[in-house]
């Protein structure tokens, strides 16, 4: 309501300047008709102030809007892998017995453009076979990672801003439903073959999730911030050590 006063008092001050300006002009040059041709020629241009201002800058501001969402949204994306995503991964990883033929596909990461990057991806999400070993993965150290990181994809699950990014947010839901599943799970030495080959599932879903983002996040690093980029792949997940 302040806000609404405020701005109906700043355009009458506009349109009062406006008066005073025109009322100066003809006081010091006596010339109505000067005042008249120049009235209509501004009128005639407000359309065109318009359409630049409704159009062009509003464009321009929502592409400054929406980068500046991505760059909270890849924040986000780094906090998470930093927090859980690079052990996750790395985890299961280590687990696929296609781990040989993966590897040496990113053991030049720091080497790739564009256009590798956007290849990569490809294999990532339509080509690469992934072929998990579950009795290779120590279901309690699992469990305990995202056990002590459920508040946090709790947390990073309940943010308004994902719901612009809807790859990372099925990535967010397959791990927070991986956690969940391994949270019914009291003793993991108990587990029988169907709880086994159910987590398998699960993990399945993840990973290849897992893998699309890292690339993902890996181009926008080395885009944006060569210094982290440089760290982050000194921890390549897909590098044995």
């Amino acid at each position: 309501m302040n806000k609404s006063k405020w701005q109906v008092k700043f355009g009458v001050f506009l349109v009062l300047l406006s008066l005073v300006l025109y009322i100066i002009h003809y006081a010091v040059f006596h010339d109505p008709h000067h005042i008249f041709v120049f009235l209509v020629e501004d009128i005639a241009f407000i359309p065109i102030e318009v359409l630049i201002v409704s159009l062009i800058l509003h464009k321009i501001l929502e592409e400054r809007e929406k980068q500046h969402i991505l760059e909270k949204l890849n924040m986000l994306i780094g906090v998470f892998f930093n927090e859980v995503g690079t052990k996750l991964l790395n985890s299961i990883f280590n687990a696929d017995n296609n781990e040989k033929y993966i590897s040496p596909i990113f053991t030049d990461i720091e080497a790739w453009d564009d256009n590798d990057f956007k290849h990569k991806v490809k294999l990532a999400k339509e080509e690469l076979k992934y072929q998990i070993d579950i009795e290779k993965i120590n279901i309690s150290d699992l469990a305990g990672l995202l056990k002590s990181k459920r508040s946090f994809l709790l947390g990073l699950l309940q943010n308004p801003s994902l719901l612009e990014h809807e790859t990372f947010t099925e990535l967010l839901t397959a791990v927070f439903h991986l956690e969940d599943e391994l949270h019914h799970h009291g003793n993991y030495e108990d587990l029988n073959e169907e709880d086994f080959e159910h987590l398998k599932i699960d993990i399945e879903r993840v990973y290849p999730l897992l893998v699309y983002e890292w690339i993902a996040y890996m181009k926008y690093l080395k885009k944006n911030y060569p210094y982290l980029f440089s760290l982050a792949i000194r921890y390549n997940p897909f590098i044995g050590r």
